[in-house]
């Protein structure tokens, strides 16, 4: 098995799964794109975001309290459950879209890792590209895990599926293919900060996959999971911001969508020892790689395979790598 680094030694990358995907030679020599999903299937309509009155344009104030994060009896790295509180913060009403950070590129020139390349540590060649969802259609047998994903030369934010796509009718789309470091420069650029995890857990306690009526209240996968999706919602890939309902607190997206990045290292439970020996995150899939936390789940989550659509789900993210399924918002403390 041959790794693929850039200056921190990227070795996998988590999956949204649970469990992490290796990124192999052959996809990093593949220089053909596959096609990309279809993204507006049902052609939803989707209403403008209000905007409203406040100091911090496009934010919410979260009042802060105390509330149980974590939760018992799903996945194991969402326990143990626990008593904890969050000061009052501002939280951007959704994720970054592509129009803003395409606005913060013309300002500062900044050039994703995507698009500078991951680096292979066999060779030293920095090869420009991002992993891209890319289920495997065929009677034969198929690995659960590699099957599904591609690392794929070309793709960056602007070329979501790789070369000859583009964020034609996307612009209110979330930004995608952005690595940790990336979503901390937008972040600094703007004067904030992207969300802990448990600022952002607290803001997502009532956002939903459904609501009572059995309406749609986030994109996720509707159907057999990696091979069948009924696009319910309303769409089978990236949803513009704000098509489903805010939660209680004004907040788009904070399920569902787009796997979102926080500022917190990725532990493999709430009760792990030893969290002061590893200050950038320990994840067993990937040891001494630096790891976050990532949250709400994306359009890939489905009932049979991951749950985690579900304001305590949270999984283990490199921080050297974006995929086609992960953005993130920003948050100011005052």
């Amino acid at each position: 098995m041959t790794s693929f680094t850039n200056s921190k030694k990227i070795l996998i990358f988590g999956a949204g799964s649970g469990l992490a995907i290796v990124i192999v030679l052959a996809w990093l020599a593949s220089k053909t794109s596959v096609p990309g999903i279809n993204i507006n299937v049902l052609a939803m309509q989707c209403n403008e975001i209000p905007t409203l009155a406040s100091p911090y344009p496009g934010m919410i104030l979260v009042t802060g309290g105390e509330f149980t994060m974590g939760a018992e009896g799903t996945y194991f790295e969402e326990g143990p459950a626990f008593a904890t509180s969050v000061n009052d913060f501002w939280m951007a009403q959704h994720e970054v879209t592509n129009n803003e950070f395409a606005e913060f590129v013309d300002a500062t020139g900044y050039i994703t890792l995507a698009e500078r390349g991951i680096e292979n540590s066999s060779t030293g060649e920095f090869i420009p590209g991002s992993a891209v969802f890319a289920p495997h259609v065929s009677d034969e047998p198929v690995n659960p895990f590699a099957g599904w994903w591609l690392f794929m030369n070309g793709a960056n934010w602007q070329q979501p599926e790789g070369p000859g796509s583009n964020l034609e009718s996307r612009q209110q789309h979330p930004v995608v293919h952005i690595a940790y470091e990336d979503a901390q420069a937008y972040a600094a650029w703007k004067g904030h900060s992207l969300p802990t995890e448990t600022q952002f857990e607290y803001a997502a306690q009532s956002s939903l996959r459904r609501d009572s009526a059995g309406t749609f209240q986030s994109n996720t996968w509707q159907g057999l999971f990696p091979f069948q999706h009924d696009a319910q919602d309303g769409f089978t890939g990236t949803a513009p911001v704000g098509c489903y309902s805010a939660n209680n607190l004004g907040l788009y997206d904070l399920i569902g969508n787009v796997w979102e990045w926080t500022e917190t290292p990725w532990f493999s439970s709430h009760g792990f020892a030893d969290k002061e020996k590893y200050p950038q995150g320990y994840d067993p899939y990937q040891p001494g790689e630096p790891v976050a936390v990532i949250k709400g789940g994306s359009y890939l989550c489905a009932p049979n395979y991951c749950m985690r659509y579900r304001p305590e789900a949270r999984q283990s993210q490199s921080k050297g790598l974006g995929t086609s399924h992960i953005g993130f918002r920003t948050v100011i403390n005052p």
